[in-house]
């Protein structure tokens, strides 16, 4: 299979944009219409590792004093909390979504739709009970994705996006975007923010070199890798594990060989299959955006797992 037989597969499914970057060089390129190349559109909960690096940014700085940091150094209510292990919840808990809140994203409790709904989101999110040990389990949860952009707020004295001007969207070239807040102005930290798929495989092309961009260090490679390692493994139907607002996982499959092959890599993901991919030992970023909204109980097809992934493993089909 090659680029253009890609093209084609593609074309059917209604993505907005799917870009592919090899060795810092644009192999694939396939927008839905013209239009799509330039607009701006929601990349949903890839917002979250957007957030993850601005953390990283502000720990590189010296605002924050590295993923060890305890959540009562930003909420100081957290000491009139009866359940006294609140305080201890950490800066890289929340990051690895393993704070312990009791929390249900969709379904059951509805604790997402609830936050949004409620007049206090960062209060709404401390006040809900522990579920687990902190540190022990990771449960999704974007709640803590929030509390995450008010503490960048507090420890930067400007705001999460005007943060991200200034220490990471300026230095990418991404100079138009939309991003929503609270009922307090925090931009939201779990989702709500517009980019361009340009913006955000430039996003993904400064992790795969390590946090470095135009031989500026723009994240610490300290702070990348992090980021990149699993911490947490996810539950079922989930799969893979969790980073610092990243997902990992592997790509196993056999080359044309005959020998089995198995490459790691990790990636953002928003809801309708908006997704940044970093495959390190490819030297490959991948992006895929679309918003045709199949529901929950018709999700879009894996075009990572069926239609890339494949080509990737195989290097010969490119």
């Amino acid at each position: 299979m090659n680029l253009s037989a890609l093209s084609a597969s593609l074309e059917p499914l209604n993505l907005r944009s799917c870009l592919i970057q090899q060795q810092g060089r644009l192999i694939f390129e396939h927008y839905r219409d013209q239009r799509t190349c330039s607009e701006i559109a929601k990349i949903n909960s890839c917002t979250k590792s957007i957030l993850s690096a601005l953390v990283c940014i502000a720990m590189d700085q010296g605002h924050l004093s590295g993923p060890s940091a305890p959540l009562s150094e930003f909420f100081p209510q957290l000491s009139r909390d009866a359940d006294t292990r609140k305080q201890q919840i950490t800066i890289g808990q929340l990051l690895t979504m393993s704070a312990g809140f009791r929390w249900t994203e969709f379904g059951g409790a509805n604790s997402f739709p609830k936050m949004t709904r409620s007049p206090h989101w960062v209060n709404y999110v401390l006040e809900q009970p522990l579920a687990d040990e902190p540190g022990t389990r990771m449960e999704y949860n974007s709640g803590i994705s929030q509390l995450l952009s008010s503490i960048v707020v507090q420890a930067s004295g400007m705001s999460t996006a005007r943060f991200a001007e200034q220490y990471l969207f300026g230095p990418l070239g991404i100079t138009e975007y939309e991003w929503e807040t609270d009922p307090q102005g925090i931009h939201t930290g779990g989702y709500g923010l517009k980019l361009r798929p340009t913006g955000l495989l430039n996003f993904g092309q400064l992790y795969l070199q390590q946090g470095v961009w135009e031989n500026s260090q723009i994240i610490s490679s300290e702070w990348v890798a992090r980021s990149a390692q699993p911490a947490m493994q996810t539950e079922p139907p989930r799969h893979g594990g969790y980073g610092w607002h990243w997902w990992t996982d592997t790509i196993t499959g056999d080359t044309r060989t005959g020998e089995s092959a198995a490459v790691d890599y990790y990636y953002a993901r928003g809801y309708a299959g908006q997704f940044v991919y970093v495959l390190p030992e490819l030297e490959t970023v991948v992006v895929l955006t679309r918003d045709n909204m199949r529901g929950r109980n018709n999700p879009p097809p894996d075009v990572f797992g069926e239609y890339i992934a494949p080509l990737l493993v195989n290097p010969e089909g490119f």
